[in-house]
């Protein structure tokens, strides 16, 4: 049995890659990870709130979701979350009148729903953009970050999906796309981005309001110590660490205090036969 929680979560959060599921490589095929159909179907029948949320920004729910369904999953589109949902909120909040966008069409796609007016590097606009949001971008070129280093010089907002520099897949540890443009341009402009997926407090706030709780009484579950259980502990939730991912035992055991798990277990269905669901 796992060691007990200093209280017992009310609500949860789940990442996907790696504490829900294994994709490849280029996101496409999805393989849910043992147990964790049946982990969401059973907080469904005690009544327990739960979302997930993805730092991948390549999809918008309306696409990801179904993948995931068909994989098992219970997850309705209005269940999972992405940085682009974190991120239009804070763009529409600030003011922004027009962002570019270094990320596919797809993360243009999600903003552009949730009311942000947003461009991608080749349209004539771009230069004349009051904010930067760097994402999912696998055809990336250097006129892309090129563009992106002039406005941020310019004074440019400069956010991100995210920072985090891997993340789990069926064929091993990938790194993310974000993270690699992210540190091109920070390393021209001397500005370091400010992400809108986890670990942000932009982040963990969207959860607790979509949750109905406190952040207090959200259970954090996910496979890595900067994304998941950094934000936890930063914003006083519960970290509930998998070393079904990205992050083994022993690599949790290593993790400094702030980004140390309250509880670790092997996977997302010890969640029910560790006595971790109250």
């Amino acid at each position: 049995m796992a060691q007990p929680l200093p209280r017992s979560p009310r609500g949860f959060m789940f990442d996907l890659d790696g504490t829900l599921i294994l994709s490849d490589r280029k996101l496409g095929g999805y393989t849910a990870i043992p147990g964790a159909a049946e982990t969401l179907a059973e907080l469904d029948a005690r009544g327990i709130p739960w979302i997930a949320m993805t730092n991948g920004s390549a999809y918008p729910a309306g696409v990801q979701a179904p993948k995931l369904r068909a994989v098992g999953l219970p997850v309705r589109d209005e269940r999972l979350f992405t940085p682009n949902s974190v991120a239009a909120r804070a763009m529409i909040e600030r003011g922004y009148e027009r962002v570019l966008v270094l990320g596919t069409q797809g993360v243009a796609d999600a903003l552009a729903e949730a009311g942000v007016r947003c461009v991608l590097p080749d349209d004539p606009a771009a230069h004349e953009t009051d904010a930067v949001y760097v994402a999912w971008h696998p055809h990336c070129s250097m006129p892309d970050i090129h563009l992106a280093c002039e406005r941020v010089l310019d004074g440019a907002a400069f956010l991100t999906a995210s920072d985090v520099p891997f993340f789990a897949t069926k064929d091993g540890r990938s790194f993310g796309y974000s993270c690699a443009i992210n540190g091109a341009v920070a390393r021209v402009t001397g500005r370091e981005p400010e992400p809108c997926g986890k670990p942000s407090a932009l982040a963990l706030k969207l959860i607790a309001e979509q949750l109905g709780l406190p952040e207090a009484d959200v259970g954090v579950v996910g496979d890595d110590a900067v994304a998941e259980m950094q934000m936890a502990r930063a914003e006083g939730a519960i970290g509930i660490a998998v070393a079904s991912g990205s992050t083994s035992r022993e690599q949790w055991a290593a993790q400094p205090p702030e980004r140390a798990p309250h509880v670790v277990i092997d996977s997302v269905a010890d969640l029910l036969t560790g006595g971790l669901i109250g």
